[in-house]
């Protein structure tokens, strides 16, 4: 028999559910299964699932045709489970490393009905945050089994399904279920423990408990965590049924008012208009399951409140409240004066173009407007250009303006309208428009107005890890402002993505409540959309013979090590290329070198980093040779021979992070040196058939979209507002 089965249930994790699955298959211990419950989630939970039951005969996936709530999927997945003991683990959070082999020892060893494990909660911030478990149990219990009579403190553990591993015949046997609803663990976690014969303990982190930015009910106004009420309920009605238990009433009822305090104390769940009738709920189960012999009333200011309660004496309730938040706020406030002094130095130097600005904010929306950018202000490119180029044709009652800085001015295409960044004409632009439009974030100052309509198009397939994910990787996030970027990343209206798993990685790199369009990236249309003329006449443009074979040689950016330069030697890979073939090198690092690459070469080599539209370079390449770059993904439109050149492949995932593994799921044939760079090249294996094989899977998982009309679909969407 399987010794653990996790159930995982899944609804809208798309961004976190691979990382949940990686840390279950990735353990030390494999006497496991996994079972997947996509609870009919709208994103792309379930194929995640599919894909990963593909690949490990561990994971088995089950897909819901309606949705039923955290509780019944959960059923579902205890239906299905063989294993000795059942672990249910929500698709957000994820196993600690390397813990499975310790609990499956503790397990085999000890035989407990329950076993309770520690865990961290892992805010969006990176920042991890202890549980209770050290001051819960003062006095630690060891390897040693107890009842919860013996040992009652086990009740202050938060009441969690994922924090205790169950044995399934004692589960099965009790009968106990999870019920519908929000706080579903309520109605599981206290019974569990009140029925368990043997409770064990295992003071080791297993579970990183992930503390949602958006998307999690803790974080949810709803007048569904009234919900609350009916799980504690039916924890009392367990208790009527069992009067061995009768001793552990009191207890478990000061747990309840403590719990339905926590909810109506925390702003982000209860709204004000609804806080009295909560109240005089708790009010009203408080007189009416109080045990008749009392309850042990805790001291100080969380006694009051109970007392409060008991009275229903709500206004006095209220009145503390806020007197309690008046001095948080003015706490925090204090800690908040020397940045606030620091942030007001900063905006002073642009004072005079932010006050411009703020007036311009307060003129009327122009509904005609569009403002577009790319990469800070560069020109005219990326995403935006091509959403530019469909709006001139399908929309044209939306004006198109361009901002620039100064000196890229020049290659903006004719005819093109635009403003110079950092002028009152950029301000006026910025403040007015009715849509923005960016590759990347607008500056810090861009307020999001009412009627404004902001669009995020990105500019990259996610190899390398973003967003918040950096908070992981301190080396690649040398100055981020984390917080900074979060509220611009709130200024969000769409976020247009290429592909699934770009979606489910933005999920998770950039949280907030944004509409994801997942439509492929408009640039890439040209690339699907080429004629056979067009090709030759970018190639002629470029100098590039009908016979040569044009080999692309684009690296990524390392952020994280500035002075790095990968081992690439133009004239010696030159030598397996042969007489017809040319070296294309889209790369900073060789623009100190293009005089001395061209004599030496004879022109066979040449520095294409200031060619302006990268569409055109790989328009005209035979084969892409890159690492970790983004470019992999645009490439693969034109289903040409692609060559992953990592050879810094180990250390760069562990500095800089990766969302996946282009070594192990690569667009063609992987080099790891220099030399085996050549060896690609030379023995023909750029077009082999194992090239050719993982080719065409990179572009089945990555390239679905890419049809030639994502320009149009964001059109027809953002600037027409048609659905479907």
């Amino acid at each position: 028999m399987t010794l653990i089965s996790f159930v995982v249930p899944a609804f809208r994790v798309q961004g976190y559910l691979r990382e949940c699955l990686d840390s279950l298959l990735d353990q030390p211990y494999r006497d496991i299964e996994v079972i997947g419950v996509d609870d009919a989630s709208p994103d792309a939970c379930g194929d995640i699932l599919d894909e990963y039951a593909a690949r490990d005969p561990r994971v088995r996936a089950v897909r819901l045709p309606r949705n039923v709530g955290l509780g019944p999927a959960r059923n579902v997945g205890l239906d299905r489970a063989t294993g000795e003991y059942v672990w249910f683990l929500d698709g957000d959070d994820r196993l600690a490393p390397d813990c499975l082999p310790e609990v499956a020892d503790r397990l085999t060893g000890t035989r407990p009905d329950v076993l309770l494990v520690d865990h961290v909660r892992v805010h969006w911030d990176e920042r991890a945050t202890r549980s209770a478990l050290p001051e819960v149990f003062g006095d630690p219990p060891g390897a040693a089994t107890f009842r919860l009579a013996e040992r009652p403190e086990a009740l202050r553990l938060l009441h969690t399904a994922w924090n205790r591993v169950v044995r399934r015949e004692f589960l099965t046997g009790l009968g106990l279920r999870f019920a519908p609803g929000w706080y579903e663990d309520v109605a599981f976690s206290y019974p569990v423990l009140l029925a368990a014969g043997r409770i064990g303990v295992l003071d080791r982190v297993c579970v990183h408990y992930r503390q949602r930015r958006a998307g999690a009910i803790t974080r949810t106004l709803d007048g569904r965590h009234f919900e609350v009420f009916d799980q504690w309920n039916r924890v009392f009605a367990f208790l009527d049924g069992r009067p061995d238990l009768a001793g552990l009433r009191p207890l478990v009822f000061e747990r309840m008012i403590w719990h339905y305090l926590t909810v109506l104390g925390n702003g982000d769940r209860i709204a004000p208009a609804l806080r009295q009738a909560f109240f005089q709920r708790i009010t009203a189960d408080h007189r009416r399951l109080r045990p008749p012999g009392g309850y042990p009333v805790p001291d100080g200011g969380d006694g009051l409140k109970h007392r409060l309660v008991a009275a229903g004496r709500w206004h006095t309730f209220s009145a503390l409240r806020a007197v309690n938040q008046a001095r948080e706020t003015a706490r925090v406030t204090g800690r908040r004066v020397r940045p606030v002094a620091r942030r007001t130095a900063r905006l002073a130097r642009d004072a005079l173009l932010h006050e411009y600005y703020r007036a311009e904010l307060r003129r009327p929306i122009d509904p005609t407007l569009a403002v577009y950018a790319a990469y800070w202000y560069r020109g005219y490119a990326c995403n935006p250009a091509a959403i530019d180029a469909a709006a001139r044709r399908l929309a044209p009652q939306v004006r198109g303006v361009w901002i620039v800085r100064r000196d890229r001015v020049d290659t903006l295409p004719p005819g093109t309208e635009y403003v110079v960044a950092g002028t009152r004409d950029a301000q006026r632009a910025l403040a007015r428009a009715r849509w923005l439009v960016n590759n990347v974030n607008f500056p810090d100052f861009v307020r999001k107005r009412p009627g404004q309509v902001h669009v995020q198009t990105h500019h990259g397939t996610p190899v390398k890890v973003m967003g918040l994910d950096q908070q992981r990787y301190p080396l690649g996030a040398v100055g981020m402002d984390f917080a900074g970027l979060l509220r611009r990343v709130d200024r969000w209206d769409y976020s247009i993505t290429s592909n699934a798993f770009s979606t489910q990685m933005w999920d998770r790199a950039y949280p907030a409540d944004y509409v994801r369009l997942e439509v492929g990236y408009p640039r890439n249309d040209r690339l699907v959309t080429a004629t056979a003329e067009e090709v030759r006449a970018v190639r002629a443009g470029l100098g590039i013979a009908p016979d040569e074979r044009v080999v692309l040689y684009a690296p990524t950016h390392r952020e994280h090590l500035p002075g790095y330069r990968p081992p690439f030697d133009p004239y010696r890979l030159l030598d397996v290329l042969g007489p017809a073939g040319r070296l294309l090198v889209r790369s900073h690092y060789f623009h100190d070198r293009e005089g001395r690459v061209r004599r030496r070469a004879g022109g066979r080599v040449v520095d294409v980093s200031d060619v302006g539209t990268v569409e055109d370079l790989y328009l005209a390449a035979d084969v892409l040779v890159t690492d970790y770059s983004s470019a992999m993904f645009d490439y693969a439109v034109l289903d040409r021979p692609i060559v992953i050149y990592a050879p810094d492949h180990d250390a760069y995932r562990l500095a800089r992070g990766v969302y996946f593994d282009v070594t192990a799921e690569p667009p063609g044939a992987v080099a790891l040196t220099f030399e085996e760079l050549r060896e690609v090249f030379r023995s023909g294996a750029v077009t082999g058939e194992s090239a050719e094989r993982a080719r065409r899977a990179f572009r089945e998982r990555f390239c679905g979209w890419d049809d030639g009309h994502a320009a149009e679909r964001v059109v027809r969407r953002v600037f027409l507002g048609e659905s479907g």
